[in-house]
């Protein structure tokens, strides 16, 4: 049996489901959590030799002053179990101050230089001495330090101060983490992933640019190709809703936002731009009935769609019997996005192009 030709009548009413999905998508964006890749944190992985009670170890952990979130399930190799703990207030100043020693310990050296050289130099390094000092202080404070603790007499010993108060900061937090663990889990081997917030925030900061750059090249690419801004402003459209609706997804089924699941909605923009310039191609450039144009790109795009989330059902039925969660957050942003695009490709991005067309043919048959 035939698929139906969805545009004949009028298509435009095919725009209000994915207007829908995406409205109720922007309802639960902001319910996605960040993960330890982006939002700084500790993520601790244990081969666990018997079997935990996730609920139980969470409120043992919190008993022993460790705020975390615990996943424990099984695989073919035994019991797993995820501690994920979230960033420390105290590594986030302990990583401020260093940014702040760093940026100010250059211009102390070369002026106690200076200093030494010329003593009119003198009363500007002090200056610039006791701001580093102040900064110093501040990881003293962290650390439980005093700097009658050191022997500091110039600038490299300031530094080495600093670097060892820093690192007692980091040590504290990793025994805070490690201490509760040893005493209420008994497992073969761990595994321990860190992101400091610096490390978190570049990691922000360069998501935003790849995912602006894509944009800005897919519309390049399709108006220099078209010669038109009409289809490049629908593809744009096209690819916002695909990501748009996964990342619904993500907060609505709990789909952490970390490295793994933003590669996957970068993949997303990528087929988006497929199915988008396949459509377009379809209708802009064959002669013919614009909706039946429409109609079969759709029954192209369809397959293709279709085969794509056959694939990713594998990798995230893979994920449920392995507990592998970058499986997981890959396959199933993937299948969410696919799901998104067949809606928006042939409910938004085919609409606006349908229109965009018979009105240009209306007018041309206007002018005749």
């Amino acid at each position: 049996m035939d698929f139906p030709n969805i545009f004949k009548g009028d298509y435009r009413l095919l725009i209000i489901p994915p207007l829908v999905l995406i409205l109720l998508s922007l309802y639960f964006i902001p319910q996605i959590k960040m993960g330890v890749d982006f939002q700084g944190g500790t993520l601790v992985t244990l081969n666990l030799k018997a079997a935990a009670d996730a609920t139980k170890l969470k409120a043992d952990l919190a008993s022993e002053g460790l705020e975390a979130e615990v996943r424990v399930y099984q695989t073919t190799s035994g019991y797993k179990a995820e501690i994920e703990v979230p960033q420390s207030p105290k590594l986030v100043e302990a990583d401020r101050l260093k940014g702040d020693f760093n940026s100010r310990l250059a211009d102390v050296s070369f002026l106690e230089v200076q200093a030494l050289q010329n003593s009119s130099n003198t009363t500007k390094y002090l200056a610039e001495k006791a701001g580093l000092e102040n900064v110093t202080d501040g990881i003293f404070a962290l650390a439980g330090r005093s700097r009658s603790d050191f022997n500091i007499t110039g600038t490299i010993e300031e530094q080495k101060a600093f670097t060892a108060a820093y690192n007692e900061v980091y040590g504290d937090y990793e025994n805070s983490i490690s201490g509760p663990i040893e005493k209420h889990l008994h497992y073969d081997s761990i595994s321990v992933q860190t992101v400091s917030p610096l490390l978190s925030t570049q990691f922000i900061g360069k998501a935003l640019w790849v995912v602006l750059g894509s944009a800005v090249l897919s519309i390049v690419f399709v108006f220099i190709f078209f010669r038109d801004p009409f289809p490049a402003a629908a593809v744009l459209c096209g690819a916002f809703s695909d990501v748009t609706i996964a990342m619904g997804a993500m907060g609505l089924f709990g789909i952490p936002f970390t490295l793994p699941s933003f590669a996957a909605l970068l993949m997303l923009i990528g087929f988006s731009l497929d199915t988008d310039v396949l459509l377009t191609m379809r209708i802009l450039k064959r002669r013919g009935d614009p909706r039946e144009k429409a109609y079969h790109a759709m029954l192209t795009g369809l397959t293709m769609s279709v085969t794509a989330m056959v694939a990713f059902i594998a990798l995230f039925l893979l994920a449920m019997l392995t507990h592998i969660p970058t499986y997981y957050e890959i396959s199933a942003v993937a299948l969410a996005g696919l799901v998104g695009d067949m809606f928006a490709t042939w409910g938004i991005d085919a609409v606006l192009l349908l229109w965009h067309v018979e009105k240009i043919n209306a007018a041309e048959k206007g002018v005749a």
